[in-house]
C-alpha cells in the first residue's frame, strides 16, 4: 500500500469514479477504439509518478474494464522510479511527472522508443485542512508569520517539488519560506505531512488535492501557472517488456479523446 493509502481508498471511492469510468468505456466502445468491455487476466506492470496515486486506480478500473489488462502500479518519485528501472526493475511502462526522468531511460537504450510521450498536464496548489487557522486559504499564506512547517515535495527527486521551488522564487517567497520546509520524498508524502499535522501548509499536486479524500478534510487554492514552468507529464514504454504491445495499447488510450477530455476531472489537463 501507498503511504497515503491510495490504494485502498481508490477501492473505497471508485463509487464516486464510476460515472468517469462508464463514460470512459462507452466512448471507446462508440468511438470504436474498442469493440467491448470485458474483464480478462493480462496483467500490467506501471511505474508511476505520485502524483498519480489518486488517478491510477481510477484509470485501472475503467481501463480492466475496458479490455481485462488489469494494471499492477508502483508509486514514488520521478527520480525514483527511474533510478530503479535504470538498475533493472521489471517494469513496462514509465510514467513520469516530467521529461527529464523518463528522457533518462530513452538515454540509457532502454525505452522502445526515441522520445518520451506526453501523456497529461500536472497543476501545483497550496492545500490544507479544514481546520487550520490558516483558512480560508490564499498562496499569501505560505509566508503568514504563523506558518512555520511547509510541506514540499524534494525539488531534486520530485517534478512537483521542482515546480514548488520555482514558484516560491518568482513570486519573492522562497527566501521566507525555506526556514520552514518540510522536504517530502515525492509529492504524495508531502501532502500526507500536511493532512497528517506534520506540516501546517503544503505546496501539492491538483491530483491530489481535488481526490475525494484531500477533498474532504482540506481545501486548496491553484498556484498561478505562470509563476511556474509548465507540468507536462512524459511515459516511455520498456524495450525489454514482454508486454509492449499492452504498455503502448494503454498509452494510447490515455491519448484518446475519451480519456483526455476528462482528465481535469482528476486534477490533470489533456497535452493539446
Amino acid at each position: 500500500m501507498s503511504r497515503l493509502g491510495y490504494r485502498m481508498r481508490g477501492i473505497r471511492e471508485q463509487g464516486s469514479g464510476i460515472r468517469w469510468v462508464a463514460y470512459v468505456c462507452l466512448g471507446l466502445m462508440l468511438s470504436g477504439v474498442l469493440g467491448s468491455c470485458a474483464w480478462g487476466q493480462k496483467e500490467l506492470r506501471v511505474a508511476a509518478a505520485a502524483d498519480l496515486q489518486p488517478v491510477m486506480p481510477i484509470w485501472a478500473a475503467a481501463y480492466e474494464h475496458a479490455t481485462g489488462v488489469k494494471l499492477v502500479v508502483s508509486y514514488g518519485s520521478s527520480s525514483m522510479l527511474a533510478e530503479q528501472i535504470l538498475n533493472g526493475a521489471p517494469m513496462d511502462l514509465f510514467l513520469g511527472a516530467d521529461f527529464v526522468f523518463p528522457e533518462k531511460v530513452v538515454a540509457a537504450g532502454l525505452a522502445d522508443g526515441t522520445s518520451p510521450t506526453a501523456y497529461a498536464k500536472g497543476a501545483l496548489v497550496v492545500w490544507a485542512r479544514k481546520d487550520s487557522p490558516l483558512q480560508p486559504l490564499s498562496v499569501e499564506k505560505l509566508v503568514d508569520p504563523r506558518v512555520k512547517t511547509i510541506a514540499i515535495a524534494n525539488e531534486l527527486h520530485a517534478p512537483y517539488g521542482r515546480a514548488a521551488a520555482a514558484a516560491l522564487q518568482k513570486m519573492k517567497m522562497y527566501d521566507a519560506a525555506k526556514p520552514h520546509f518540510v522536504v517530502a520524498e515525492n509529492i504524495a508524502q508531502a501532502a500526507q505531512f500536511v493532512e497528517s499535522g506534520n506540516a501546517q501548509i503544503g505546496l501539492i499536486s491538483l491530483t491530489a488535492a481535488s481526490s475525494p479524500h484531500f477533498k474532504d478534510v482540506g481545501s486548496y487554492v491553484l498556484v498561478p501557472t505562470s509563476q511556474y514552468p509548465p507540468i507536462v507529464q512524459y511515459a516511455v514504454v520498456m524495450a525489454k517488456s514482454e508486454r509492449k504491445a499492452d504498455a503502448h495499447a494503454f498509452l494510447d488510450w490515455l491519448l484518446t479523446p475519451a480519456v483526455q477530455g476528462n482528465l481535469t476531472k482528476v486534477g490533470l489537463a489533456p497535452v493539446k
